[in-house]
């Protein structure tokens, strides 16, 4: 840990961090630990950035060559990248992580960090505060792989890519750092030791993991005292626990001690002799059609093997008021499909450890009628009883080699790409990519940007940086699904959005720029590719990147445009641009009522209720007054004229809806002139409409929008 702490006085949210890039180089500089070598380098470079004009990092003001064209977003996330693998790569050290990963930040992870940053730090960044948080952010990444103190027990490294960390996994590091444990926490362990507490007959359980360097005792629960006794429980078996809770030292003398639960799952390992007769003595011989309700009755027990296939949720029944219920559909080797129904707190092991593609052995499960209002038959299931013991084969992570194209080696900032290629010593043609149980490659931890053109069938954790085209609602769906057309400079791809319950992006249009992760790609019914997106699915993000206050004041991530470039140009990219209002004309400043989760305009339905335009949903109580404006906009190289609303509008015109009201129109007359020569800082947006058209029309036949303005 000491090699990766930061001595770095971290701005307090809210509050600009932007001051000196000095300042940055200062704050590196005082990075505690034994890699001075990397140290110095990091601060030399972050020197030389801001030295040297050419550098992607840089101030600059407005040009317009076509080399400032590019996008100068993403020329900083291959900066960063090359910067993180050539640093990484030359110090094996690095804060005390393992040399061994010689490869470059996948490119969404490099990108979500620094979104991330940007909405902390909502006044603006700068190139050092931006590198430093990747540092220390990389480094945490990369802890599980350093030997700063080994212990005894060792899991061999072939086994530990056999599968993924699950995401709710907390270390025992963490729970000795919080001294706190949620119970719906995960923990991976390997069993240290098992032994008596002195003077009881109460077994505990010495527990470690991959990634930490303490070991935890846990109290272990008396269904499970047997497993001891019959050398099942025994040092260096990996198992999972969830439903815990941390009984923290009383007095200085003692330690940290976790209670029992009943929602410990052990993971047996096939190609293990003692697992193999496990399974094949104890779970073998039992199948669903097996099953006979008089047998179990009359004190018969049963064990099967199955592999899970899905997890649904099931609706009400008369038992279950304000109970949860889920159901985990297995299929036997006779391909027989049977529920495994938990209820209440027990839903935990679904929600949190079980995964499609992983076998569940389970040792005297409760048999009983599923009661479902979905279901007229009498349909058998099985529950998590009183004797009911899990065990689990963990999926194993199967790998795909995946070429990389053409397009993506020359995505923007080629000059980039090819010096990562070079310090890291790579022919990078093709790289491994996990596989899931359905054959579906994951590519969140792909090395590049990925682009429209490279959208395949079975890609899954896809990232997309792209510009929206149009976006409307399913209204004939019941579920809250919106189709977005995103664009690149590849092409264009419609992305189904799932959400939770209701929209809950705020204020997004055509023309902003996005960054979308956890996408799906497969082949519908008519064999056309269709990309998907859920939000409830854990990692899944879309920022509005045209509307983050931080891309105002951050020159590192914009290059300034001119009016006239703007206007000439083409390009679906947001521009940033200083510029004066010439002129806001009276009858151009309307009060609108709008719908506050998305900012569009409501209408009156013929019923009295208020209904939201983009939503499409009854929005009575939701309601807000807001701007929508036209000005003119200018600088020494032209005019423009403009729309915008919103917080946006409220921001331009600085003044409230409320205020603005309560003014006599002839001094609203007079207010909006005062305005004339302010000086402002935009996010300007090309909105020109798609072909297809779209739902909401608010800017008439102004094709560009300011999404975000502030007084320069």
């Amino acid at each position: 840990m000491e090699g990766c702490q930061m001595l770095v006085e971290i701005p307090q949210r809210g509050k600009s961090p932007v001051a000196n890039d000095a300042d940055g180089v200062q704050s590196l500089l005082t990075w505690k630990g034994r890699n001075r070598r990397l140290r110095a380098k990091i601060a030399r470079t972050l020197t030389m950035s801001m030295a040297d004009p050419s550098s992607p990092t840089a101030l600059k003001g407005a040009t317009t060559s076509a080399e400032d064209q590019e996008d100068a977003f993403l020329q900083f996330v291959e900066y960063a990248r090359s910067m993180l693998s050539s640093n990484f790569d030359e110090d094996t050290d690095a804060g005390g992580c393992d040399g061994g990963d010689a490869s470059a930040p996948p490119w969404s992870w490099v990108v979500s960090r620094i979104l991330k940053s940007c909405v902390t730090y909502s006044s603006g960044v700068t190139p050092a505060i931006l590198l430093s948080d990747l540092f220390q952010a990389w480094i945490e990444q990369r802890r599980y792989m350093t030997s700063k103190k080994k212990l005894e027990w060792k899991i061999p490294l072939e086994k530990r890519h056999k599968r993924m960390k699950l995401p709710h996994t907390v270390t025992i590091d963490s729970i000795y750092e919080k001294n706190f444990l949620s119970p719906s926490s995960v923990i991976e362990a390997v069993v240290i030791d098992t032994f008596l507490l002195p003077g009881t007959n109460i077994y505990l359980l010495s527990l470690g993991d991959m990634w930490s360097s303490c070991t935890i005792d846990l109290y272990l629960h008396r269904r499970y005292y047997d497993l001891v006794e019959f050398q099942i429980l025994k040092k260096g078996r990996e198992i999972f626990l969830t439903g815990c809770c941390l009984r923290s030292a009383m007095d200085g003398s003692g330690h940290p001690r976790l209670l029992p639960t009943e929602y410990l799952i052990v993971l047996l390992d096939e190609d293990q002799d003692e697992d193999a007769l496990l399974l094949g003595a104890q779970f073998c011989s039992d199948s669903f059609s097996s099953i006979s309700v008089d047998a179990f009755k009359n004190g018969i027990s049963y064990s099967f093997y199955a592999r899970q296939v899905i997890l649904n949720k099931l609706s009400k029944c008369q038992y279950s008021e304000g109970v949860e219920r889920k159901g985990v559909t297995l299929v036997d080797s006779e391909g027989v499909k049977i529920r495994f129904v938990l209820w209440g707190d027990q839903v935990l092991l679904a929600n949190k450890i079980f995964s499609p593609g992983s076998m569940l052995a389970l040792d005297k499960p409760f048999i009983a009628h599923i009661d479902d209002a979905n279901i007229t038959s009498q349909e058998l299931c099985l529950e998590f009883g009183s004797a009911t013991r899990i065990y689990m084969v963990p999926f194993t992570q199967q790998e795909e080699q995946v070429l990389i194209s053409s397009t993506q080696l020359r995505s923007p900032g080629p000059k980039l790409s090819s010096t990562l290629c070079q310090n890291q010593g790579l022919n990078i043609s093709q790289v491994m990519l996990p596989l899931d149980s359905q054959g579906s490659v994951d590519f969140k931890n792909y090395p590049l940007q990925l682009l429209v053109v490279d959208l395949r069938d079975k890609m899954t954790g896809v990232s997309i940086y792209g510009v929206v085209r149009y976006i409307h609602r399913e209204v004939n769906s019941l579920d809250t699904i919106f189709r977005v057309k995103l664009e690149d400079t590849t092409g264009a791809i419609v992305a189904k959005l799932h959400f939770v319950r209701s929209w809950s992006l705020g204020h997004l249009g055509i023309g902003h720029s996005v960054f979308i992760s956890g996408l799906t790609c497969s082949l519908n019914a008519d064999k056309k590719l269709e990309v998907s997106w859920f939000e409830k699915d854990v990692g899944n993000t879309l920022v509005n990147l045209s509307c983050l206050p931080a891309l105002l004041n951050s020159s590192c991530l914009h290059k300034s445009s001119c009016i006239a470039d703007i206007s000439k140009l083409t390009e679906t990219k947001t521009h940033i641009c200083r510029t004066s209002v010439v002129s806001i004309e009276h009858h151009d400043v309307c009060l609108i009522k709008s719908h506050a989760i998305c900012g569009y305009p409501v209408r009156e339905s013929s019923d009295g209720s208020l209904i939201c335009s983009f939503c499409h949903l009854e929005c009575d109580g939701e309601i807000l007054d807001n701007f929508q404006l036209k000005v003119t906009l200018g600088d020494e190289t032209g005019r423009l004229c403009v729309w915008c609303t919103c917080q946006t509008a409220t921001e331009l015109l600085q003044i409230t809806p409320d205020e603005y009201i309560q003014l006599p129109v002839v001094e609203q007359a007079m207010y909006l002139c005062t305005l004339t020569g302010e000086r402002l800082i935009v996010a300007v947006v090309n909105c020109r409409r798609d072909t297809n058209g779209s739902s909401v029309d608010l800017h008439g036949d102004v094709i560009f929008e300011v999404v975000r303005a502030q007084k320069f």
